[in-house]
This record gives structure tokens, C-alpha cells and sequence, in this order.
């Protein structure tokens, strides 16, 4: 076919299409977190004030439904939001999923998806999770949901037909895979992108994309809160502010022009991430195989014999051929898995946010046993002797006989819920949890053996990200709060607790090999060795490595040469542990790196959230 016949048909279709197009209201809800002081009590007043509304077609909800994403809040939101009278449509939002006692599973099952796509009056919307899920990083569309636009676009060709994207960020850096979806809806006709996040209502340019911020369902410091009615006609989206119980806003505060930008056409530039450090150090770092999976991976990786072993967000605990990448085996579970998978003599063990905890079969995947427990398991299981130490959601933390899964003993005095791969030293299994509690059990019989509670009322202070360092009779912990803290692993008495301006850690640690030092990364990207035996925070050692703004809690690990230090932004750092020079890098993606496995002293294997993972030799 000649082009201009294609260009008068592509252009016929268009005019077509917007004349199918009419005239719509809609309401734009967002940032409602239920849970949170007012949240339940502002969305049920907007509820009540949307029912009386009778010229709004439908209501989307764009994240943040709730405070923590836990069970009882997501199923409170979901009753309240039941009782509105228009269609509805939901996502969630980081605080949905970063936080959440239940792997961000609970979300799916609640409001029975985190996307959703559907057209009305010759317009199509898309929605799109945001994350993180369960690991602190800026915020990321899950790999499975941009596998899903692309089945979706697949399903629906019409390329001409008017298109609104939601998602919960804005659509910049504040994601670290927004090219990823603007790429896509940018080979549709999108005219319209917008979100929450912000708490305020605000224009954007997305690359060319109309963006719009709405503003919190929140009151704040006002008598009431508000949400947006937004208006389709006449080649504009108008943005008017709406006060439950006072009024709607005469004068818009927004109109945006709809029109089809053709950015099949787009000649601008936008930035990108670079992989030029790639180039930098091609002489130090060799790949010997990548992977990509169809989820995100939110685990580390395990090393057992010729095998790599993890799991996915896709609710599968999978095996990759340790030399050439090739995938061998997948078991698939109920539920997102976070777990990084323990292996002993051949049995992989592993949580799942579908409530149970499972053993399979190292060689071939099968089934051996599984554990039912009260909530998600999302925790990493530790073995050590034959017993798998693992904590849950539920408020328990358990120890199975990896042979037979039998239990061999149960805590359940868990404030809040456990995420982390717990330490022993001494004896005792130390851990934190999401309700600022810190645990030191007896291994042998589960009893308490110390308990310290590092002051906050507020949960997002928990030490529960951390991998806590033993040695020198002492337990290390970093958390969100910023402190540093020292206690003493027979009894859990603070030693030291020091808070450092100059030195923001947050949860990224790790022990050097001689055990002088402990390892921390500082959220200004600092990577540093504090004294493993002065009584204070001593700063002993540090690296030549400069991170840029840095978030990620993924532990550091070291073989007796290298650290290797991970990134929220999918660069992973090998550092010279005696010197502190950088020896290379390596950008796998622009994803949160996971905690790496090291292969023996020159391989090691690390994966991003964004589902790749790759195998470096050095």
C-alpha cells in the first residue's frame, strides 16, 4: 500500500474516532490512605458525596489507598468504597505495596487486580501499578504489568482511538522505569497521562504527555478534604476541584487540549539512563550470561552446586542453569514470593504471600512438602543444621525441620510483621520486624532470649529491612530512622546508638571478612567500615565509591578481594576491601539490585526488581 493512501487512512480513522467520541465526567479520587488518621472517615464522606452526583459517568481511584497496604485497611477501604453508586476503577500506590504485611498480594485479591483497562464513549483508559512492593526504591511499574500493556495493545490494535494513562507517580525519575510505559502508550494516540502521589494539584509535561497531579482525598489541616471532577468535551480534559459537602469549584484550574500528538513521528530526545560505565570497565567486568524474567524479582539469589536459585513476584521459586542462564525448573506458588530461597542437601526452601511456606526439590522443582501459616510468609528463611528459621505476617516466627517441614518450634509474640533473612550468632536468631520490635531466640527452643524496641512509635522506623551483623559479642543494626546502633548479643543492651548527619544510613550492611568492620551505605552514597569494637561509631575505613541519592536496604556481602555494593538504580559496585578503590562497576538495569550471590572469588550473580539477572565474571 502507498504511504499517503496510509497517511489519508490513518487520518480518516482519527477523525472517525473523535467524532465516536463524546462529551463524559469523571471523577479522579486519590491518595485516600485509610488507615491513616482521617483517611477512613474523608473517603466515606466523598463517597456520599459522589452518590449524589448524577452526571459523573465513573470514578478513578489513582494509589495510596491505604496507609501501610495492610489486610484490614485494604478490606475497610474496599467496604467503603463498595457502597458507591458509579463504576469504579483502582490502583494502588506505593504505600499500598512498600509496606505491605501481605507482599502487595492482598491488594489483587481485595479489589481483584492492580490494573485495569476499559474504554467509554471513544476513549480508552489504562492503569498501571506503581510499587515499589515491599523494598524501599523509587517507585516501579512491575515487569509483569508492562508485559500486561503489551498484551493488552496487543489484544486492542487500534492505534487511532484516544488514550488516558494512570499510574500513581508522576511520570519522570520518580519512577526508574517511567521510559518503559511512556515508551508503550506512546505508540497509541495518548493524549492525557495523570496521577496522585503528590498531595497537590499540579500540571505536567511528560515527555511531551499532558500530566496531571491530583490532589489528596485528605482534609489536612482543612475542614473537609477534596478529589477532582474532570470534564471530556469540546477537545479538553477540564480539571475542577470538588469539596465533599461544599461545592464544586466554578472556574476550572486546569484545561488541557486533547488532541493526537503522532508521537510515532517525535523527533525530541528525553533523557535516559546510561550504561556508559558499562564501556568504562569492559576490561575488569565480563557478562557471561543475562536472563530476563517476566516479573519482578524481589529476592536474592542462591548458589547451590550448578544452579541459581530465586524467585519472582509472579509467585514462582524458579532454577537457572549456574553457566549458562538457561532456566531448568519453576514451581509455581499462590501468591508474589519475596523469600530468597535457602538450600539444604538438595531441598530449596521458601515463603510465599499465599500463606504458606514450601520446600521442592533442589534437581527438578517438585513439590515436597509445604506449611500452611495464619498470613503471608515473607520473610527469608535461614537454615542452619537442618532447621529452616523463618518469620512471617501472621505474628509467628517458626523453625522447620527442612526434611519434613514438622515445626520443631513457634514464637508468636512478633510485634508487626517479618520480611527480612534473620542472623544467628551465639545461639540466638536476631531479627527485626515492621512493628519496631527486635528479636534474639533461642535457636534450640525458640524462647526469647532478649527483646529491644528502638523507641519509635511510627512502624516506618523499624529496623525490619536490615540484615543484622553479629560479631564481637555484638549485634549491628542500621534502620530508617538513621541511627546506627550497637547491643550487646548477650542481652540485647544498647552499647552504642549514634545518629550521624554526615553519615545517613539507612539499611544496606554488611561484615568485612576480617570482622574489623561493619559495612554500611549511606544514603548519600557513601559506602564506609564503622568499628566493630570501639564504643562508638567510628568510622575506620572508606571507600573511594561515590553513589548518587541512594535507598536500597540490599545487604552488602564481600569474598576476601571485593565488596560489592548494590543500588537502588541497578548499578553494582565492586570495591577494593582493602584499599577502598573502585575496581568496576557494572549497570544491569535502572532497577533496585538484590542481594547478590558471589560464585567462588572472580563470579557473581545479582538480579534487579525489574526481572533481570545477570552473571558477571571478574
Amino acid at each position: 500500500m502507498k504511504p499517503k493512501l496510509i497517511a489519508l487512512i490513518s487520518a480518516l480513522l482519527c477523525i472517525i474516532n473523535m467524532s465516536f467520541a463524546q462529551s463524559f465526567k469523571f471523577a479522579h479520587v486519590t491518595d485516600t490512605h485509610v488507615g491513616g488518621a482521617t483517611g477512613a472517615e474523608d473517603l466515606r464522606r466523598t463517597v456520599k458525596d459522589l452518590n449524589t452526583l448524577k452526571d459523573i459517568d465513573f470514578v478513578i481511584l489513582s494509589g495510596d489507598i491505604t496507609e501501610f497496604g495492610a489486610d484490614q485497611e485494604l478490606k475497610l477501604a474496599k467496604r467503603i468504597l463498595d457502597s458507591l453508586q458509579l463504576p469504579w476503577y483502582v490502583i494502588p500506590g506505593n504505600h499500598d505495596g512498600n509496606w505491605s504485611e501481605n507482599g502487595a498480594n492482598t491488594f489483587r485479591t481485595v479489589f481483584g487486580g492492580e490494573t485495569f483497562f476499559f474504554k467509554h464513549k471513544g476513549y480508552q483508559f489504562i492503569g498501571t501499578n506503581s510499587g515499589p512492593n515491599m523494598r524501599m526504591s523509587p517507585g516501579q511499574i512491575p515487569r509483569e504489568n508492562l508485559v500486561w500493556m503489551d498484551s493488552v495493545f496487543a489484544a486492542n490494535p487500534d492505534r487511532q482511538t484516544p488514550l488516558i494513562y494512570i499510574n500513581h507517580y508522576p511520570q519522570d525519575s520518580s519512577l526508574n522505569n517511567w521510559f518503559d510505559a511512556l515508551k508503550r502508550v506512546k505508540t497509541r494516540n495518548v493524549q492525557l497521562a495523570f496521577c496522585g502521589h503528590g498531595h497537590a494539584n499540579k500540571a505536567y509535561d511528560w515527555e511531551g504527555i499532558p500530566g496531571v497531579m491530583g490532589r489528596s482525598n485528605l482534609r489536612a489541616n482543612k475542614a473537609v478534604g477534596g478529589y477532582n471532577i474532570v470534564t471530556i468535551g469540546d477537545g479538553k480534559a477540564s480539571y475542577q476541584e470538588r469539596n465533599p459537602g461544599v461545592g464544586t469549584q466554578e472556574k476550572p484550574w486546569l484545561e488541557v487540549p486533547l488532541f493526537d500528538h503522532h508521537y510515532d513521528k517525535e523527533a525530541a530526545v528525553y533523557p535516559r539512563p546510561s550504561y556508559a560505565v558499562n564501556e568504562k570497565y569492559t576490561g575488569a567486568v565480563h557478562v557471561n550470561w543475562t536472563f530476563e524474567d517476566a516479573s519482578d524479582i524481589g529476592a536474592g539469589l542462591t548458589i547451590d552446586k550448578n544452579k541459581v536459585i530465586t524467585s519472582n513476584t509472579a509467585g514462582d521459586i524458579f532454577a537457572l542453569d549456574l553457566k549458562s542462564g538457561k532456566k531448568l525448573w519453576s514451581y509455581r506458588t499462590g501468591g508474589k514470593v519475596y523469600s530468597t530461597p535457602a538450600v539444604w542437601k538438595g531441598i530449596v526452601v521458601a515463603g510465599s504471600s499465599d500463606h504458606f511456606i514450601y520446600a521442592v526439590d533442589a534437581e527438578n522443582g517438585k513439590l515436597l512438602w509445604k506449611v500452611k501459616t495464619d498470613k503471608a510468609v515473607l520473610g527469608s528463611p535461614l537454615i542452619q543444621d537442618g532447621i529452616a528459621f523463618i518469620g512471617g505476617s501472621d505474628g509467628k516466627f517458626r523453625a522447620l525441620d527442612v526434611k519434613t517441614g514438622n515445626l520443631r518450634w513457634s514464637f508468636d509474640q512478633v510485634k508487626g510483621f517479618v520480611s527480612t533473612l534473620p542472623t544467628y550468632y551465639l545461639g540466638n536468631i536476631i531479627f527485626g520486624s515492621w512493628g519496631n520490635g527486635f528479636y534474639a531466640l533461642d535457636a534450640k527452643t525458640g524462647k526469647l532470649s532478649w527483646e529491644w524496641n528502638n523507641g519509635h512509635a511510627n512502624r516506618m522506623f523499624s529496623a525490619a529491612a536490615c540484615n543484622p551483623v553479629g560479631v564481637n559479642n555484638r549485634i549491628f543494626v542500621v534502620a530508617p530512622d538513621r541511627f546506627m546502633t550497637a547491643l550487646d548479643a548477650r542481652n540485647g543492651a544498647v552499647i552504642w546508638r549514634e545518629k550521624k548527619d554526615t553519615i545517613r544510613v539507612r539499611e544496606s550492611m554488611g561484615l568485612a571478612v576480617n570482622k574489623k568492620q561493619v559495612y554500611v551505605k549511606t544514603m548519600d552514597g557513601d559506602l564506609l567500615g564503622i568499628s566493630s569494637s570501639d564504643d562508638k561509631m567510628d568510622v575506620i575505613w572508606k571507600a573511594k565509591l561515590k553513589l548518587p541519592y541512594e535507598l536500597t536496604p540490599s545487604a552488602i556481602k564481600t569474598n576476601r578481594k571485593l565488596v560489592f555494593v548494590p543500588s537502588h538504580s541497578g548499578l553494582l559496585s565492586a570495591v577494593d576491601a582493602k584499599t577502598g578503590a573502585v575496581i568496576w562497576q557494572y549497570k544491569i538495569s535502572n532497577g533496585m539490585v538484590n542481594p547478590v550471590a558471589i560464585n567462588g572469588n572472580n563470579e557473581v550473580v545479582a538480579s534487579t526488581m525489574d526481572g533481570k539477572i545477570v552473571s558477571l565474571r571478574f
